[in-house]
């Protein structure tokens, strides 16, 4: 059995190299930093919601390979930080690309990073680190990324149209009426004495709907859906416009096609959202009912439930957010060709970096419609 307290010599939470370049008080903190990343590698990074870890060699080799991502880190911000972004791992990545180092050696290093991300998504609010590469190993390399199919996606725009959703006040008896009731005072958070004809609107809203149809045309990251602003929103067009400073890899501004179904969705949405109050003064174009920004764990949570409405297995999947992300790309390649799924992503290309939207936005919202 484990340890309560993973233990230096056990696992590398700290090299030689690393406590050669650190001060005594820096290495205190990277310490402990490093310390709560290991263990929760140990019981939780392999699956957070069974909480499963990894195998004692796998937390030994990404704690290696993550040490080493750190000091390269510092030799670029000329110091010590534990502040590691998802434009050091793609740099990282990039030059480790044109060493002599076997694919293998790339491969498991990516894998240790995204371990890495995953660990920030699920305990420091931030955002899981999609690559730019994939490296295939000599094992033959990982299977593709979880998406959804072209079907699925048409279930799952149907099943946010049933998420959330109650009968029409008027269909029901006195009895059903009581019932229902009951169910919008437990969902709002309010005496079932109080609630009222407005609950009952609400309760058949649009939010769940236009955040969910924009991130299948979209596909936005979960920080990009935390991000989400009102002033992205062009509903006459039928797009997004994401400006440099709102955009997850901050590469640049961005045109996204949406479709005529979905910026119906967000024009609705945009709407009903002037009547809550939670909005008052703030631009986020989506809040939970706490008056929060959507982050990966709720998306996920949402994304699984639309998957239960809709009639798609889970089982053997690791379902989140960029499952709708990464079915733009799959079906968008599919449908038009790849440099229309980079516009539409954003996505940043080793070979050329894309200044330019060279895709018309109209042909690309031909494909979302062919899509579903």
């Amino acid at each position: 059995m484990f340890p309560v307290t993973p233990q230096p010599d056990e696992f590398a939470i700290t090299t030689q190299q690393s406590r050669e370049a650190l001060s005594e008080k820096e290495l205190t903190d990277y310490r402990s930093h490093r310390l709560e990343f290991i263990r929760w590698l140990l019981y939780l990074g392999k699956d957070p919601e069974m909480a499963e870890g990894y195998s004692r060699d796998t937390i030994q080799k990404t704690a290696y390979r993550t040490d080493q991502f750190y000091r390269w880190v510092w030799g670029q911000e000329g110091g010590y930080t534990t502040t590691l972004t998802h434009d050091h791992a793609d740099a990282f990545m990039t030059e480790l690309l044109y060493t002599d180092t076997s694919a293998t050696h790339k491969s498991n290093t990516q894998k240790a990073l995204q371990r890495y991300f995953k660990w920030l998504s699920h305990e420091k609010n931030g955002d899981e680190w999609e690559p730019d590469r994939s490296f295939s190993n000599s094992s033959g390399g990982s299977g593709p990324r979880e998406y959804l199919t072209i079907e699925e996606r048409k279930k799952i725009r149907e099943a946010a149209l049933k998420y959330g959703s109650i009968p029409h006040y008027s269909s029901l008896s006195p009895e059903e009426r009581d019932r229902w009731k009951g169910h919008l005072a437990q969902r709002f958070g309010k005496p079932k004495s109080e609630v009222t004809p407005e609950d009952w609107e609400r309760a058949n809203g649009w939010k769940f709907t236009s955040m969910v149809w924009t991130s299948l045309d979209a596909g936005l990251r979960p920080i990009e859906v935390e991000r989400a602003k009102v002033s992205w929103v062009d509903v006459e067009n039928r797009v997004l416009r994401i400006p440099k400073e709102d955009s997850a890899k901050n590469e640049g501004n961005w045109v996204v096609s949406l479709t005529d179904r979905t910026g119906e969705g967000l024009e609705r949405w945009l709407e009903e959202r002037k009547q809550y109050d939670r909005y008052e003064g703030r631009d986020e174009l989506w809040l939970t009912r706490e008056g929060n920004p959507y982050q990966s764990q709720s998306l996920r949570r949402l994304l699984k439930k639309l998957c239960e409405i809709a009639g798609i297995p889970t089982e053997n999947r690791k379902m989140s957010w960029y499952a709708c992300r990464h079915s733009v790309g799959t079906a968008m390649t599919h449908e038009r060709d790849l440099a229309a799924a980079k516009a539409q992503l954003r996505h940043k290309s080793e070979q050329t970096t894309m200044k330019y939207d060279n895709v018309p936005v109209e042909h690309r919202r031909d494909a979302l419609e062919r899509m579903g």
